[in-house]
């Protein structure tokens, strides 16, 4: 199965950082983040080829630049048509598969990709989306009785009343007949696509359970979350 890396964003939350180079190029301990999902994603057994999609012309060939001698890894240049659009883009790499993985680059989480795919199989979906059911917060909450505080709870782990949806796919390469029928310029995965294939009960939920996940959106975010960064990839085997 192939690997999509999705990592032509802008990074805007990530600014000023992102204005001199890409989010995917954010350093932890010495090394950008995308070298640890290259490395988790090339270390198992059922990824055989990753394809990043950036920006190349840009701030994307920094990631090239860094990458370029490593196996099993191709560049396709950002076709600035939207997520959906840029499946399509690269639908001549997928062309053979079944499924594929998609990545958003600014993800980390050490998830059981041969059990996703289970999931993505056993469910007869066409998309399966990596979920998560609790939170750690950043932010320290009260219990409040009467207008009276009674408790305090600080950073707690909280469960989530709805899913929460990570940026991790496994998808079926059929998704790409659904992208196709849509006339717009910019076709968006999420809301133009999975949105209603939801509804026709088409798409998965893949629980990460114990593992941890985190949005590698800025420098200040990484730092603010440290443990947990280093939780995160030491469970990625790094």
């Amino acid at each position: 199965m192939k690997a999509i890396i999705l990592a032509g964003g802008k990074g805007t939350r990530g600014r000023p950082y992102t204005e001199f180079s890409p989010k995917a190029m954010i350093p932890i301990s010495g090394r950008p983040v995308i070298s640890y999902i290259v490395n988790f994603l090339k270390a198992s057994k059922i990824i055989d080829e990753i394809v990043i999609l950036t920006d190349l012309e840009g701030l994307g060939g920094q990631i090239q630049n860094y990458l370029q001698n490593t196996d099993k890894i191709s560049f396709v240049q950002d076709s600035q048509s939207g997520t959906g659009g840029d499946l399509l883009h690269l639908a001549p790499k997928l062309r053979g598969e079944s499924e594929f993985m998609l990545w958003f680059a600014d993800n980390l989480c050490a998830i059981d990709i041969a059990k996703m795919k289970k999931q993505l199989k056993d469910k007869k979906s066409l998309a399966c989306i990596a979920t998560r059911n609790h939170r750690k917060e950043e932010t320290g909450f009260a219990i409040v009785n009467n207008g009276i505080i009674t408790e305090f709870k600080e950073k707690p782990q909280i469960k989530l009343q709805m899913s929460e949806c990570l940026g991790i796919y496994i998808l079926s390469t059929k998704i790409l007949s659904h992208i196709r029928k849509k006339s717009k310029t910019k076709v968006n995965l999420s809301f133009d696509i999975l949105e209603n294939l939801s509804k026709k009960g088409k798409v998965s939920s893949f629980d990460i359970g114990s593992n941890a996940w985190i949005d590698a959106e800025s420098p200040a975010v990484l730092e603010r979350n440290t443990n947990l960064v280093k939780k995160i990839i030491k469970q990625m085997g790094q």
